[in-house]
């Protein structure tokens, strides 16, 4: 194989779709935070090596040959795998949730070197060392994520004050208005949805604190799940696409 078409990458493996009878189209986050699509040749034989190598969520280092359409994996070495080897239906969906959104936020000519260790670092810690995140806290670094990537991007939410007024008493959130609104305000703002205090307070601590500081801190079960709803609504709204992991963690 000629050196000059093949390059080494590290990447996240973001999706897997079947192609032919034993092949699989990976879709893969570059460091620079490229989009790659490669294929996977005999990926879905038995026994495969390649197939072990890759599954979605972890980090591999791949020698990659140039295609004419699809580029080809030539050789794959896995680095680390975020959930294990038995993973829970929980820690699963949080972590398809994450690289689904992680796909729709990466292309492949658009380079963007913050994508990719956010995203491995949010997998790491939706992981754990020893897997002991309860669905709150799952819900909640996925929310963080969300919110996180997306301001990241250019979406960044106003969550100081009222995004329409700038009045610091504020009891709805919007995301078509861009954030936090006001009472007075959120009577002219379709479908804005009143929220108390203490989930204001978590909105500011999403974009505040660490994926580590996040785990590790005292939230509740159905205030986490509200945030993760808003998180969605976020995303769906500025992203305009349809996010079908993320739908699905919300219905676990």
């Amino acid at each position: 194989m000629a050196a000059g078409r093949t390059y080494r990458e590290r990447v996240l493996v973001l999706d897997k779709t079947k192609l032919r009878e034993t092949d699989l189209i990976y879709t893969l986050l570059a460091r620079d935070g490229r989009q790659i699509r490669a294929v996977g040749k005999g990926a879905r034989k038995p026994g495969s090596r390649l197939a072990a190598r890759c599954e979605v969520g972890c980090t591999v280092d791949m020698l990659i040959a140039r295609g004419r359409s699809l580029d080809v994996v030539a050789e794959a070495t896995l680095v680390c795998a975020p959930f294990g080897a038995a993973p829970e239906l929980d820690v699963l969906s949080a972590g398809a949730a994450i690289v689904d959104v992680a796909r729709a936020c990466c292309f492949e000519d658009a380079e963007d070197p913050f994508v990719f260790p956010i995203t491995e670092r949010a997998l790491a810690v939706l992981g754990g060392s020893d897997g002991a995140l309860d669905g709150a806290h799952l819900d909640l670094l996925v929310a963080a994520y969300v919110f996180k990537l997306l301001a990241h991007l250019g979406y960044y939410p106003d969550f100081s004050a009222c995004v329409l007024c700038g009045d610091a008493d504020v009891s709805y959130f919007s995301a078509t208005a861009g954030g936090l609104v006001c009472a007075s305000c959120a009577s002219s703002v379709a479908g804005a949805e009143e929220v108390d205090a203490t989930l204001v307070g978590w909105f500011r601590a999403l974009m505040s604190l660490r994926f580590d500081d996040l785990a590790g801190a005292n939230i509740d079960a159905p205030t986490a799940a509200l945030l993760l709803a808003f998180s969605h609504a976020w995303a769906a709204t500025h992203l305009d696409v349809r996010l079908r992991a993320l739908e699905f963690l919300l219905g676990v």
